[in-house]
This record gives C-alpha cells, sequence and structure tokens, in this order.
C-alpha cells in the first residue's frame, strides 16, 4: 500500500496531471464567451474577488444579442478567411482566446433563445471542440443565465417563435437546456445563475412585486413605479420618454449575478463578501449572498 501511496503522489505532482480543484485557486484567468448578460453578469466581479484576496484576468469576446450560432459563424468565417470574422471589436475568437493560457472559458446562450433546446446545437459542441483545440488544458464552463422579470411583456422563446408564457416557464425551460447542454457536451460544470434569480425573484419576503397603481400608458415626466427588490433594470426615463427593460440585471442583479461567479469560480465563503454596489442597501445585500450561497450548495 506504501508503494501505491508514493506512486499516485508521484503522479499527482506530474505537470499537467493536476485536476482543476489542486490548481491556485487564488487565481484564475477566465475567458468569457457571451453578450450583454455575460457583461452584467461579472460587472462586479472583479470587486468582489479582489476583496478577498483572489485574482482574476478577465478576456472577453463579447457582442450584444449573440447566440451560439453567431459566435460559431464568427469562427467558421475566420477559419475561412483570416481576414474575416474578426467580430469582435476587430478581433477574431482565436486571436483572443489563443493570448495566454485560460483556467475557465465560459459559454451561453442568448437570453431570448435559451428555453429553445433546438438553437444550441450544433454550434455549443463546434464551440466546445473549438475552444478545446486551442485551449486544451481550459475547463468549459456554462453561464445559465436568467429569466426575464415577472412584469416582461414577452418572453424568452422555447420552440421556434413560441414563448414562454411567464417568468417561472421561462426559467424552467431555459433550464432545462442549459441542463441538457452540460449533459450533451460530455457532463460541463454549470454556473447557476438564472436559478439564484428565481429563488430571489420568488422568495417570500425580498421577491419584486409590480407596483399596479403605476399608469405606464400615461406617465408623467420624470416619475417612475415602486420597483424595490428588482433584479432588472425595469423603467426609466431616456430622452423625456418611459423606456423599460425587464430583461437585462441593474446594479443588484449584476451583484447576484457576481456573488455566484465568485463563490463558483474561488469557493470562497460569500457571506464574507465585504463589497456591495452603493445603491443595494445592506439589508438587500445579505439577502443576496445568502440567495447565492444557498443556490451554489443546492446545485452541487
Amino acid at each position: 500500500m506504501k508503494i501505491l501511496y508514493s506512486v499516485l503522489v508521484i503522479i499527482a505532482l506530474l505537470p499537467g496531471v493536476q485536476s482543476h480543484a489542486q490548481k491556485d485557486a487564488s487565481h484564475i484567468r477566465l475567458f468569457i464567451i457571451g453578450n450583454s448578460f455575460s457583461q452584467n453578469a461579472s460587472r462586479y466581479l472583479k470587486q468582489i474577488a479582489e476583496r478577498g484576496d483572489c485574482q482574476l484576468t478577465i478576456g472577453r469576446a463579447e457582442l450584444g444579442g449573440c447566440p451560439l450560432q453567431r459566435h460559431w459563424d464568427s469562427v467558421a468565417v475566420n477559419l475561412l478567411d483570416s481576414l474575416r470574422g474578426k467580430a469582435y471589436n476587430g478581433r477574431s475568437l482565436k486571436e483572443l482566446l489563443s493570448n495566454g493560457k485560460w483556467d475557465i472559458v465560459t459559454i451561453q446562450q442568448y437570453s431570448l433563445l435559451s428555453g429553445d433546446t433546438a438553437t444550441y446545437q450544433p454550434y455549443a459542441r463546434k464551440l466546445y471542440a473549438f475552444i478545446k483545440e486551442l485551449q486544451p488544458d481550459a475547463e468549459v464552463v456554462i453561464h445559465q443565465t436568467w429569466a426575464y422579470r415577472s412584469d416582461a411583456k414577452n418572453f424568452g422563446k422555447i420552440s421556434g417563435n413560441k414563448r414562454a408564457g411567464s417568468q417561472k416557464e421561462m426559467w424552467e425551460r431555459s433550464r432545462y437546456a442549459y441542463h441538457k447542454l452540460a449533459g450533451d457536451l460530455g457532463g460541463l460544470r454549470i454556473i447557476p445563475v438564472g436559478d439564484a434569480f428565481y429563488a430571489a425573484a420568488t422568495d417570500k419576503e425580498w421577491s419584486f412585486v409590480k407596483d399596479n397603481s403605476f399608469d405606464e400608458g400615461n406617465p408623467v415626466q420624470s416619475q417612475l413605479p415602486a420597483e424595490a427588490n428588482s433584479l432588472n433594470v425595469g423603467y426609466f426615463w431616456k430622452d423625456g420618454r418611459l423606456q423599460f427593460d425587464p430583461n437585462h440585471a441593474n446594479e443588484a442583479g449584476c451583484y447576484l449575478a457576481g456573488l455566484v461567479w465568485y463563490g463558483f469560480l474561488f469557493k470562497q465563503n460569500i457571506q464574507k463578501v465585504s463589497f456591495k454596489p452603493g445603491e443595494v442597501s445592506e439589508n438587500f445585500a445579505a439577502f443576496l449572498k445568502n440567495t447565492a450561497l444557498q443556490t451554489l450548495r443546492s446545485h452541487r
């Protein structure tokens, strides 16, 4: 047994044989392939990590409203002609991914299509193979995006042009699609941001409740509805016109997503995170920390 143990120790110490968990967890090189939702999710990630004495290097290939198909199409074009397919500020995904060594690479679907499993393949599988070809030692991880706010006028698509009828249905269908994707690609890990958002959105004490007294059809200049505990941007005025965004995360939503990413990546105690955006109250921040923690615990 002593001989066998010694052999195992030697193997574990050999270069390239260490598991992801054995790598230096205090400094992670993260590459994100996504869109505005990944920008939301990582908005406060570096501040959260730095306060926890964790180092994080982030590379990005993000395009607003970009689905998996578009990411792959840019790769396919670039592989045929190296002067084309440079969709990311004049650079290709190959150029960006080849810049150094990355520990983790994340992928995700465009939120509008996240509940439709037919939109994931074959693009995700091709992207995965492309990532592993350029970064064979990197772990590919799936970022589970969130469902739109409960008062959204329209929710994500679930089959062709058919849309989910509620926040709950969008969450359920997108959750299924992301977990199916993880299985299709060999059991990839998932950052469960969508689960955390839905848990917060349906909490008995802290959930967002629509202000039915607000008449959006006849709004008064500069007045807004009550939107306590919202994780999404919601209503705002721009250029004298009332705007509504129930999809993208606001400061609280970005914070919750960042907490989930931080706990997932660094395995640190989320309750000890000292950073919070100024717009988020102490009590709500404490709730969001607990939501992120419980989501990660139940996800394992």
